[in-house]
């Protein structure tokens, strides 16, 4: 009888042990079939689009101290990623498209600036405690040199220059002095597209300790890092393109002060 009691009683608790229900839908199968279409010849189309002018790999080191707080006896895992604040190119020298008023960058300065983000998780000296969580964000910026174009026959930055003219009058009773109440004015404004960047990978070399050493079962509430960040970005421009055969970069010639092209 005891024997049966205890099964009866197992078979009551298994009885009791159900898994938890989950819904479904049971999908219906569609038909596909490829859809036709039709190809209009286009003779060398003009498109506009992002160009990749540069993709370098800057190398950012930083330092940082981070506090724990309750300390620390133990860093179990750091997950780092990276936010970029700031991707800017600066152009800082310049050659002439033709006699047109745009200009190929040549060399620019290319400035970055963000933050790595840091999720800390470590154990305290609590027995049995529950792993504690510290996100730090760490900035950084600075500065790289960037010579265009980066390949043999790669794409470079295009500015185009606004300009200013004045012209002015002489006093025409006497024909001997400037009349300073008349002048002519001429103003043209080229709206460039501004180029732009993109993050692409962040490749992290990292060295974690605290800066006084502790025992193995003491606690330190200071982690001292040292990282070296390999960051790697496009930089990009919005430009015109003839596609063909012989694809070319489209540039614009405007009437404005530059001299017309010689025949």
């Amino acid at each position: 009888m005891k024997r049966g009691i205890i099964l009866n009683e197992q078979s009551e608790n298994l009885n009791q042990i159900s898994p938890c229900p989950v819904a479904s839908t049971e999908q219906i199968p569609l038909t596909n079939e490829v859809t036709p279409v039709i190809a209009t010849p286009v003779t060398a189309p003009t498109i506009k689009i992002p160009v990749v002018l540069a993709e370098p790999t800057l190398q950012i080191v930083v330092e940082s101290d981070i506090t724990l707080n309750p300390a620390a006896t133990e860093i179990k895992r750091v997950k780092k990623n990276v936010f970029l604040n700031q991707v800017k190119l600066v152009p800082v020298r310049f050659a002439r498209i033709d006699n047109t008023d745009f200009f190929r960058v040549t060399r620019a300065k290319l400035f970055v600036a963000g933050h790595i983000r840091k999720n800390i998780e470590y154990a305290s000296s609590a027995c049995n405690g529950a792993l504690r969580d510290r996100i730090a964000d760490v900035p950084f910026s600075g500065f790289t040199e960037l010579i265009f174009p980066q390949t043999p026959e790669g794409p470079t930055p295009i500015i185009g220059i606004s300009e200013f003219a004045e012209a002015n009058f002489l006093n025409e009773r006497t024909q001997l002095d400037a009349r300073l109440d008349k002048a002519f004015f001429q103003n043209l404004v080229k709206y460039n597209e501004q180029p732009f960047g993109e993050l692409v990978a962040a490749n992290f070399f990292e060295l974690d300790f605290s800066p006084i050493m502790a025992a193995p079962e003491g606690t330190f509430s200071t982690l001292r890092e040292k990282i070296v960040l390999e960051l790697t970005v496009k930089v990009l421009q919005v430009q015109q393109i003839r596609l063909g055969a012989g694809s070319a970069v489209i540039t614009p010639i405007l009437p404005g002060l530059t001299p017309p092209v010689s025949p």
